[in-house]
């Protein structure tokens, strides 16, 4: 009965630092979101409504982030006063050890973390695509406050890349314009002028650009040889559907890897797997093509098709839990969307060959007849492309894992926060606020600086994802449950324990060697 109303008592402590930090944290990083978006939203003249859904659906990835540091600094200021009080001390003497105290908070750490990967695996990528949405179809609106000067700015939604000296967002006067057209796949077109004028067309749906003395430089890739040089006083483009109203229509615009939950990125990579073994057997069935043709063999037989691979398990119980709560199949068939299908696969006489089937012997050579002709290989071309799909797929293969194992290592850092923040807790009785705040802010940075210097690594190849991810959670895990012991083995007042004493303890071990040289 005493153990349990102490986790009781522990637990209740807990929660109100938890709620505090969490808000204070997630209201700081908004009012940051807020101060450098908030001009730009405000100059395209947008409805408060809308203003307010763009930062209210960055609340979300705010709040993946903040939620594991609000752990670690409620876990830091909960067991600093209770260390602080001699409450700890008290609860040691009655018979609890550091493990019985650390349960329960090791149990909500859990939790936590369970509470965390469900929001960033669920909520997250919905809420990531809709702001993403939303965005683009603001930035459609009025693209005269997007420009800015000496930078190609793109006029969605054409092909279309503006550079202009000055720029006037009020009367939209431009000077020194360039405009890079590719809209074109035959030939690429710029386009030079002293000065220009946009506005909207008549109808308010159109962009118009007026260009004043300037040059059209055209080269066509069908005619390489021929280069057009255009001369003009007045050029009118005109860039349809450019909206100076607000369209909501980027809804079902493509997700990237921040928008998908861990089932559609899972698929992503089950893809690419699939699309590098075909690189693989192309490569194998080029070298075995060019070996018969030397060797004067007849082709071999059909090809096998790589076998389609399966999503985990939790997939299907996500896919199912849609089916129940929209009851229809036809939502049923759009909840599937977390198990992403494969990409269909091309035909296997082009792209597969069976290396393990026995070829027929081959027919005997005539004694008498004309010079067979030479055996034609396999162009250089064949080759690398080959070995390029085969790179690309692991790529990108690589650039969705990081982000699956991103969505783990985030979440379960609320359980090794727990531990190293009891043990600094507990290490440090005296710290105070400066170890909640210098010692929280301090870990969480520490954590986010290789987290982030482990994801570009990833992308590029050089480490693993699940090393890189889990690397940093692995380090302070260790780190803990060595605090834990050592703080499990001595006994701690708060007549001692700050920061002080441990700087007086290092400067004591590095005296000792010099004292014994001199004796």
């Amino acid at each position: 009965m005493a153990v349990r109303l102490i986790r009781r008592y522990i637990l209740r402590q807990l929660t109100g630092p938890f709620l505090f930090a969490l808000a204070g944290l997630t209201g700081f990083m908004l009012l940051n979101q807020v101060a450098r978006r908030f001009g730009a939203l405000v100059g395209k003249g947008l409805d408060w409504t809308v203003i307010a859904e763009v930062f209210g659906l960055s609340v979300p990835f705010i709040v993946a982030m903040t939620l594991p540091m609000a752990v670690l600094v409620a876990v830091l200021y909960t067991f600093s006063h209770l260390a602080a009080d001699n409450e700890v001390t008290a609860m040691r003497a009655g018979g609890l050890s550091v493990q019985q105290i650390l349960a329960p908070v090791a149990i909500w750490g859990v939790l936590m973390a369970a509470f965390n990967f469900g929001f960033v695996d669920q909520v997250l990528p919905r809420s990531n695509a809709r702001l993403r949405a939303l965005l683009v179809d603001i930035g459609r609106k009025k693209p005269t406050f997007e420009l800015r000067e000496q930078v190609i700015n793109e006029v969605p939604p054409s092909q279309y890349f503006l550079r202009a000296g000055r720029i006037d967002p009020g009367s939209g006067r431009l000077r020194d314009v360039v405009i890079y057209d590719v809209s074109d796949p035959r030939g690429r077109r710029i386009i030079y002028a002293d000065s220009g004028l946009m506005g909207y067309a008549p109808g308010q749906t159109d962009l118009s650009l007026v260009l004043y003395d300037g040059t059209v430089h055209e080269l066509k890739s069908a005619d390489p040889g021929e280069f057009r040089l255009t001369y003009f006083r007045t050029n009118h483009i005109r860039v349809k559907d450019v909206f100076d109203q607000l369209e909501r229509n980027s809804a079902n615009a493509t997700r990237g890897d921040r928008e998908m939950s861990t089932c559609e990125m899972l698929g992503q990579v089950n893809s690419a797997a699939e699309q590098r073994e075909q690189a693989e057997i192309t490569g194998a069935r080029l070298l075995d093509q060019d070996l018969r043709n030397l060797l004067r063999l007849p082709a071999p037989g059909a090809a096998p098709v790589p076998a389609a691979r399966r999503l985990p398990r939790y997939c299907g119980w996500i896919a199912s839990l849609r089916e129940r709560r929209k009851g229809t199949a036809d939502t049923a068939d759009a909840a599937q969307g977390a198990a992403r299908p494969t990409p269909p696969r091309p035909p296997a006489d082009r792209s597969t060959i069976d290396l393990g089937a026995p070829a027929p012997p081959p027919a005997a050579a005539p004694a008498v007849g004309p010079t067979p002709p030479p055996a034609v290989l396999s162009s250089w071309s064949e080759i690398t492309s080959a070995k390029d799909r085969r790179n690309e797929a692991d790529r990108r293969a690589d650039r969705y894992m990081v982000e699956v194992h991103k969505k783990w290592s985030i979440s379960a850092a609320c359980i090794t926060f727990v531990l190293i923040g009891v043990a600094l807790a507990l290490r440090f009785p005296r710290g105070g606020m400066g170890l909640v705040v210098g010692g929280g802010f301090g870990i969480f940075a520490i954590f986010y600086v290789f987290l982030t210097a482990g994801e570009a690594l990833s992308d590029r190849g050089l480490v693993s994802p699940a090393l890189s991810m889990w690397g940093p959670n692995a380090l302070f895990t260790i780190f803990g449950v060595i605090g834990l012991a050592l703080v499990n083995r001595e006994a701690r007042t708060t007549r001692g324990g700050d920061f002080q004493e441990f700087l007086e303890g290092i400067r004591a071990r590095f005296r000792r060697p010099a004292r014994a040289r001199r004796a």
